[in-house]
C-alpha cells in the first residue's frame, strides 16, 4: 500500500509540475503576444504621424501663393529628414537621458546605442526602435510648424540651420522636462501628446521668427490690412483632413500601449474636440467678418486638435466638445489680434499651435481627472512659462545671430518673383 501511495504521490508531482509548466508556457506566449500587439500599435501609430507630414505640406502649399509652392514643398521634405537624422545623432538621448529624474539639463551620449535588453518587453511595452521612431516623428513636427508661419519670405539656408538647431537641441531639453522625467514632470505639470511640448513650442518658435523677419510685402499698408489669398483651397482642406487623419496616431499612440479602452477613449475624444473646433470657428468668424470663411474653419478644427491634446486621455467626451469649441471659437481672435501687432503668419500657425497650445494645457486642469496633485492649475501655467520662455528665447538668439551675420531675409526683388523662382529655379506649374 505504501509503495502504491508513493507511486501516485509522484503522479500527483508530475501532473503538477506539467501544469505548472503548461501554464508558464501560456502565460508566456500571452506576454509575447500582448508586447507585439503594442509594438505594433506603436508602428502603426508612427505611420500615421509621418501622413501629418504630408498634411503639413499640403496646408501649408495651399495657404501660400503659387510662386511659393516649391518652396514651403522642399522646407518641408528637408524639415522631416533633419528631424530624424538630428534626433538619432543627438535629440532621443537628450530628451530622454535614462538615470536623470527630476533634472533641467542632461549631458547626452551621442548616436542611439540600444543593448539587446531594449528590444524586448524588459524595455517597455514596445522595442527601443519603436519608441526611437515614433518620438523622432514628434520631433520634426515642431519645425513644420516653423515653416508656415515664416512662408514666402525667409531664406532657405537659414532656414533650416535653424530647423536642425532647434530640433537637435531646444526641443529635446524642453520635451525632458516633462517626458524624460525631468523637473515639470516631477512639479505634476500634465501635457498627454504634446499641446504644450510639441504645439506651442513650435509656436512660441514661430512667433520670434515673425517677429525677426518682418511681414510680407503689401501685407500692412496705409490704408489697413491687405489681406493676401493662398492659392489653392482645396489643397488646404486636403491638408487639414490629412492632419486630422494623422492625430488619430499621434494622440492614440500617445497611450504607449494598445489598451483598448484607452485607445478608443482617445479616439473620441480627439475627433469631438476637432469638430467643436469647426463649429467654434464657423460662429466666430461669421460674428467678426459676416461671411463663411473656409480658412478659419479649417484651421478651427486643427486648433480643437491642438487643444485637446494635452488631456485627450483625461478629459470626458463632453469636456472635448468644450475644449474644441473654446479653441475654435479663439482662432479668428487670435488671427485678427496677431494682424493687429503687424505679426504676420501667413497659414495661422501661431493662433493655432501657440494660443489654442496654451488653451489646451490650461484645459487639463479645468476639465482633465487627473490624480491629486498632477494637472495643478499652477503646475499648467508653470510648464507653459518654462517652455514658452525658454524656446522663445533660444527661437529670438539663433535666428537674431543669423539675421546678424547671413541674413534671414530675400530681397524685395527675390520676394516679387517668388521663392520658387529666386531659390529653387523651378515652378511649381507650367
Amino acid at each position: 500500500m505504501a509503495y502504491k501511495k508513493n507511486i501516485m504521490e509522484e503522479e500527483i508531482v508530475g501532473k503538477t509540475f506539467e501544469l505548472m509548466k503548461a501554464t508558464e508556457a501560456a502565460q508566456a506566449t500571452a506576454d509575447l503576444g500582448l508586447f507585439t500587439t503594442n509594438n505594433l500599435w506603436i508602428l502603426v501609430a508612427t505611420t500615421l504621424v509621418f501622413i501629418m507630414h504630408l498634411g503639413f505640406s499640403t496646408l501649408e502649399a495651399g495657404f501660400v501663393r503659387k510662386k511659393n509652392v516649391v518652396n514651403i514643398l522642399f522646407k518641408n521634405g528637408m524639415i522631416i529628414s533633419i528631424g530624424l537624422l538630428t534626433y538619432w545623432f543627438i535629440g532621443f538621448n537628450l530628451m530622454y537621458p535614462g538615470a536623470n529624474e527630476g533634472g533641467m539639463f542632461v549631458l547626452p551620449s551621442l548616436f542611439l546605442n540600444p543593448s539587446p535588453e531594449d528590444m524586448t518587453a524588459a524595455y517597455a511595452d514596445y522595442t527601443f526602435w519603436s519608441d526611437f521612431i515614433f518620438q523622432a516623428m514628434f520631433a520634426a513636427t515642431c519645425a513644420t510648424i516653423v515653416s508656415g508661419a515664416v512662408a514666402e519670405r525667409i531664406k532657405l539656408g537659414p532656414f533650416l540651420i535653424f530647423a536642425t538647431l532647434f530640433v537637435a537641441i531646444s526641443y529635446p531639453i524642453t520635451g525632458y522636462w516633462k517626458w524624460g522625467a525631468g523637473w515639470l514632470d516631477a512639479l505634476g505639470f500634465y501635457d498627454f501628446a504634446g499641446s504644450t511640448i510639441v504645439h506651442s513650442v513650435g509656436g512660441w518658435a514661430a512667433l520670434a521668427a515673425i517677429i525677426l523677419l518682418g511681414p510680407r510685402l503689401g501685407k500692412y499698408t496705409k490704408k489697413g490690412i491687405r489681406p493676401i489669398q493662398g492659392h489653392s483651397m482645396p489643397l488646404a482642406a486636403m491638408g487639414v483632413f490629412l492632419l486630422w487623419f494623422g492625430w488619430f496616431g499621434f494622440n492614440g499612440g500617445s497611450v504607449l500601449s494598445a489598451n483598448p479602452e484607452l485607445v478608443s477613449l482617445v479616439f473620441t475624444t480627439t475627433s469631438l474636440a476637432a469638430a467643436g473646433g469647426a463649429i467654434g470657428a464657423f460662429i466666430s468668424s461669421y460674428v467678426m467678418f459676416k461671411t463663411h470663411d473656409l480658412s478659419m474653419v479649417l484651421n478651427g478644427i486643427l486648433g480643437g486638435l491642438v487643444g485637446i491634446t494635452a488631456g485627450a486621455d483625461v478629459i470626458s467626451v463632453n469636456g472635448a466638445v468644450i475644449v474644441g469649441l473654446i479653441a475654435g471659437l479663439l482662432i479668428p481672435l487670435s488671427v485678427t489680434l496677431f494682424d493687429r501687432l503687424k505679426l504676420d503668419d501667413p497659414v495661422g500657425a501661431t493662433s493655432v499651435h501657440l494660443v489654442c497650445g496654451i488653451w489646451g494645457t490650461l484645459a487639463v486642469a479645468l476639465f482633465g481627472t487627473c490624480e491629486e496633485g498632477v494637472g495643478t492649475l499652477f503646475a499648467q501655467l508653470v510648464g507653459i512659462g518654462s517652455i514658452g520662455l525658454f524656446t522663445f528665447i533660444f527661437s529670438f538668439a539663433v535666428l537674431g545671430l543669423l539675421k546678424a551675420t547671413v541674413g534671414i531675409r530675400v530681397t524685395e526683388e527675390e520676394e516679387e518673383r517668388g521663392l520658387d523662382i529666386s531659390e529653387h529655379e523651378l515652378a511649381a506649374y507650367s
